[in-house]
């Protein structure tokens, strides 16, 4: 059985963050994830401009900004035939600027790669099938291939995604249901979006976003729920995804447009379902961080610096004290608990709020007129999703 000072489950965003930060502090870490790197993953690839002190302190923002595509100046709506734009408010701490997307398998891939080069043990394709708690920490038990390990750390964090099946009693077992929000994400070549432009699409049964990323690929990405991409796929051609993407272009005039000579760069991505909400933080002597503690909608574009935030959130708490000695967990989860409903509940119930809006036909309808005349309400829209502050973060 190895030891180490914390065990953390999945490598994305949150976990790679996490392990990053502990590794930095001169903790011993294992962090273990089940798909090799580099993978295409689904996600909208935007980081917003809070995450610049981060990557600032994790020694990364050169590296970040060389892989990243163009600041997005702007935010939109593409709704049926509308098409508005306004300024993207300006973060104004210590690291002023605005955001911009990078590909998740450039982000994830530097991620874990700056975590192995300060410490970090990565366990990569290894699968975690059992986290059961052992005298004063935990056992992890760990597959790959024919074989099986056991790991053994005083600090266990999950950071696994929130729709993946699994072994773990973390991961998601919620039966289908017509309501489900299914993401589906492609990246395209050759798009007509401009390139400070990040607009929010709305159609009917969903919404979505698009976004100039890495290399000049344009992501789209969006959600729809099960019963309206039912009727998508009565109504065109194709699997389930191209019957996503003919629903958005035949209702939604921006899309169409933009993609006008557009060309797949790669073959499209299906996940789900999503699973907004508030979950805990910290039970039972595990931390969580990333989707599996809590998750906002996607329409405001916030995934990404929400995951990576509430990992190094944990672990400057964590690092406080030495490295798996004397430590009072319950008290470090109580904090962080805390900690992380200030900095992330504003966000997604500002998510929920603009994400039941655009699904509502008849709310759809009135307020696109009032968009078109007063485009601010944008810019305001974007300050509530969290593209300006990070208060609550700055004394983790």
């Amino acid at each position: 059985m190895t030891r180490y000072d914390a065990v953390i489950i999945g490598a994305g965003p949150a976990g790679a963050t996490t392990a990053l930060a502990l590794a930095r502090a001169g903790w011993s870490v294992a962090l273990i994830e089940k798909v090799l790197f580099p993978r295409k993953k689904l996600c909208g690839e935007f980081m917003s401009a809070t995450n610049a002190m981060l990557f600032a302190e994790l020694g990364i923002d050169a590296e970040i900004h060389a892989e990243a595509g163009p600041e997005i100046c702007r935010v939109g709506i593409f709704a049926g035939a509308r098409i508005v734009t306004a300024p993207m408010p300006r973060h104004a701490g210590e690291c002023s600027g605005r955001g911009f997307a990078m590909a998740r398998e450039r982000l994830d891939d530097l991620l874990v790669q700056k975590a192995v080069q300060a410490g970090t043990t990565l366990l990569m394709p290894w699968r975690a099938t059992a986290l059961a708690p052992d005298g004063a920490g935990f056992v992890c038990t760990v597959t790959g291939g024919t074989e099986t390990k056991e790991i053994r750390a005083p600090v266990a964090v999950i950071a696994h995604g929130s729709w993946e099946r699994g072994d773990l009693p973390t991961q998601n077992t919620r039966p289908h249901r017509p309501s489900d929000l299914l993401a589906f994400k492609a990246c395209f070549r050759d798009a007509a979006l401009p390139s400070d432009l990040m607009p929010l699409i709305v159609f009917p049964g969903g919404y979505g976003g698009m976004v100039n990323s890495s290399g000049g690929s344009l992501s789209l990405t969006c959600c729809i729920r099960r019963d309206a991409l039912q009727d998508a796929r009565r109504d065109h051609q194709g699997g389930a995804a191209e019957a996503v993407f003919a629903h958005i272009k035949m209702h939604c005039r921006g899309v169409r447009e933009t993609l006008q000579g557009a060309s797949f760069e790669s073959s499209p991505l299906a996940a789900g379902p999503i699973a907004p909400g508030i979950r805990p933080r910290y039970a039972q002597g595990v931390f969580r961080v990333g989707n599996v503690a809590g998750e906002a909608h996607p329409i405001v574009a916030e995934g990404i610096s929400m995951a990576m935030q509430s990992g190094w959130l944990l672990a400057r708490l964590l690092s406080r004290t030495d490295a798996g000695q004397g430590r009072d967990l319950d008290a470090i989860g109580a904090a962080y608990a805390t900690r992380w409903r200030q900095s992330f509940a504003p966000r997604i119930h500002a998510a929920s709020l603009f994400a039941h809006l655009a699904m509502r036909p008849a709310a759809a309808l009135l307020l696109g007129p009032v968009i078109a005349r007063f485009p601010a309400i944008l810019t305001f829209g974007a300050r509530l999703s969290g593209k300006t502050g990070l208060d609550a973060l700055r004394d983790g």
